[in-house]
């Protein structure tokens, strides 16, 4: 062997060397790893449960009897976790109940399950009724927020009041859901249930064939980076949800999100299928209790495609739809789309104020 191919193979060797201790250190890390607000939730006394409700499993945390009851729908491709750094908080003025919705997380569906706002409203509203057994106050994030404008039109009786975080009111209606940087989530959820090839696991598809997304905001690199990683914790954690606890905390959790992810939810964005009876304008003017509107940041791509949940346009709008609420209140927040992670105590401080306060 030459001089020169040795000290190749010594590089190589010593490469190899150091990626396998990466690996090595990253796997013991992961597999020791908790979410620090896991703890802290177990403190305060809030507790994972599964309940079924005619054909849904439901998997929620609740909290202490503290006050008047809360209920918490999470934005679309997250779970009841994405609460974590408010629960807390929110716990100890209210009774909280953190709620999985149909297609994502725990909550399980029948396969033939229709994944519309319609459909799971009325089994949410089932839930209401029978697990918490007294009118809610109601706070959605995105398509959380959808959930809960469905609930304050059609079933009065059990909302005392909402607030909606960073809903995509009419963004997510025909014609303009084509021009969301959504839709592209929905179109790829829509291709994988077309794809012979697909097993169920949509995380999976979604970095496989997410070549564009990767490109564009993260670099090619992390697309094979990030796939090599879900491998090894899913791995060395079996049954476990998702966590990656380098990663910034919102993209964690859109991670774990995807991790169970039923790509029936989002197709039923792409064909439409979601909002089948729910007509967005009209939901807002059935509307009666109190809403806080809160808008988060959103710009625009070079192509004119929304980068966010609403266009001012649209929210305003909204807000001018909800004329027969007892009070309606607008608020514009600097923060990203899912408030209650990026701004926490901002988004429990807006909540008990609007809830709580006379």
């Amino acid at each position: 062997m030459s001089g020169r191919a040795g000290k190749t193979l010594r590089v190589l060797l010593l490469v190899t060397g150091v990626l396998t201790v990466v690996v090595l250190a990253f796997g013991v890390y992961i597999v020791r790893y908790e979410v620090p607000e896991n703890e802290v939730l177990i403190h305060a006394g809030i507790t994972e449960k599964t309940t079924v409700v005619g054909e849904v499993s439901f998997n929620y945390v609740e909290g202490p009897t503290n006050g008047p009851a809360l209920l918490l729908l999470h934005a679309q491709t997250l779970d009841w976790h994405s609460y974590r750094k408010v629960l807390p908080d929110l716990g100890s003025r209210f009774h909280v109940f953190a709620v999985t919705y149909p297609g994502h997380g725990k909550t399980t569906v029948p396969d033939d399950y229709p994944m519309t706002a319609e459909r799971i409203g009325t089994d949410l509203a089932t839930f209401i009724e029978t697990i918490i057994g007294e009118p809610v106050y109601a706070t959605g994030n995105s398509a959380g927020g959808l959930l809960a404008v469905w609930l304050a039109a059609n079933r009065p009786d059990l909302i005392r009041a909402i607030a909606l975080e960073d809903p995509p009111l009419f963004s997510s209606e025909y014609p303009e859901v084509r021009r969301t940087v959504s839709y592209k989530l929905f179109r790829k959820a829509h291709e994988a249930l077309r794809d012979p090839g697909f097993d169920g696991d949509f995380l999976d598809y979604w970095v496989q064939h997410g070549k564009e997304f990767f490109s564009t905001y993260t670099g090619p690199l992390s697309q094979y980076l990030l796939r090599l990683l879900v491998s090894l914790y899913r791995a060395l954690n079996p049954g476990k949800p998702l966590e990656l606890p380098f990663l910034p905390v919102t993209v964690q959790e859109m991670l774990r999100g995807l991790d169970r992810y039923d790509a029936r939810f989002g197709a039923s964005f792409y064909t439409g299928e979601w909002n089948r009876g729910f007509d967005h304008a009209e939901a807002l003017q059935r509307i009666t209790c109190p809403v806080l509107l809160i808008h988060a940041n959103f710009d625009y791509l070079e192509d004119d495609t929304l980068n966010g949940a609403m266009t001012q346009e649209q929210a305003e709008h909204a807000v001018s739809l909800l004329g027969h609420g007892a009070d309606v209140r607008y608020e514009r927040v600097d923060s990203a789309h899912v408030v209650h992670l990026e701004r926490p105590g901002l988004f429990v401080r807006m909540i008990e104020d609007f809830f709580l306060m006379p």
